[in-house]
């Protein structure tokens, strides 16, 4: 039967007894979403899926998005154009470069960041799962936005609650010396989100800040972006942060509806391979 222990005082939980390989049940569904309204993040080990399994299991949670492959297109080197590879190994199987895009895309990786904030709709659940691993380092952690915001002083909470922010896919690649085609930037425009967002099933309030967020409209470029640096300040505050330790197996799910996370930083010339998924939800505003 599937259960869930908690890992962290305000959000993360453990998450057992079923087999991730096999079909879930609509039953078994359903407390997995339940769970992920109230922790945001699952940690599951020892479910070493393969490239068809772990397609087959995130669909079950909503349609698959490719996120930043609309814009980068080329070769793919995993079998699925769904699976996003979070990885630092070329089509080829080999190690990148230090001043590679792919290698740039990894460091991007290491700001607290949604995935795929940078687009409507954007992403619901994102699931990365452990195939290879450094010998250190390349851990992945996660803040929870929701505790962030309640966290908020009240004189705070009443000044943003009606904040605008932009958010733009190429804002921190660009900021890390990678360079884009026309055709490239095109593929994904900046998008408009409210500063505080509500989840649609929990209907907690989120502060919804990160990498992606470039400033907020109606104030000056330099006062925005201050704000933004301080509130992502706020809401990364270490009792609101979980860091996970990778075992290969590991599939750990997360909402990006409620979360920000960052990779840590691990020797560029050692293999590091993780593949994950994200579906996409109209919901929330």
């Amino acid at each position: 039967m599937i259960s869930f222990k908690p890992l962290h005082p305000v959000f993360v939980a453990e998450a057992q007894g079923v087999d991730l390989r096999q079909p879930l049940s609509k039953e078994e569904i359903g407390k997995v979403e339940e769970a992920m309204d109230r922790y945001a993040v699952l940690v599951w080990h020892d479910q070493p899926l393969d490239e068809d399994q772990q397609i087959a299991f995130s669909r079950q949670f909503g349609a698959l998005d490719i996120g930043l492959r609309k814009a980068y297109g080329g070769k793919h080197r995993l079998k699925h154009e769904e699976l996003i590879d979070i990885s630092n190994v070329t089509p080829e199987g080999e190690v990148t470069g230090r001043a590679s895009s792919k290698a740039i895309s990894n460091l991007a990786n290491q700001l607290w960041h949604s995935d795929s904030s940078f687009q409507k709709p954007a992403a619901g659940y994102s699931m990365l799962s452990a195939v290879v691993l450094p010998s250190k380092g390349g851990e992945t952690e996660y803040c929870d936005l929701r505790a962030a915001y309640d966290a908020l002083p009240e004189s705070t909470k009443k000044e943003i609650a009606d904040l605008k922010t932009e958010h733009w896919a190429f804002y921190t690649r660009t900021w890390l010396g990678d360079t884009y085609s026309e055709k490239q930037l095109a593929a994904l425009p900046a998008v408009e989100w409210p500063l505080v967002r509500i989840h649609p099933r929990s209907g907690r309030k989120v502060l919804w800040v990160g990498a992606h967020a470039t400033r907020i409209l109606g104030m000056s470029i330099a006062e925005g972006r201050i704000l933004l640096a301080d509130l992502l300040e706020h809401a990364t505050q270490r009792e609101f942060v979980y860091r996970h330790q990778w075992r290969v197996g590991d599939l750990v799910m997360w909402d990006n509806r409620s979360v920000v996370h960052r990779g840590r930083r691990f020797d560029l010339a050692e293999r590091r391979e993780l593949r994950r998924t994200t579906t996409m939800t109209k919901e929330m505003a």
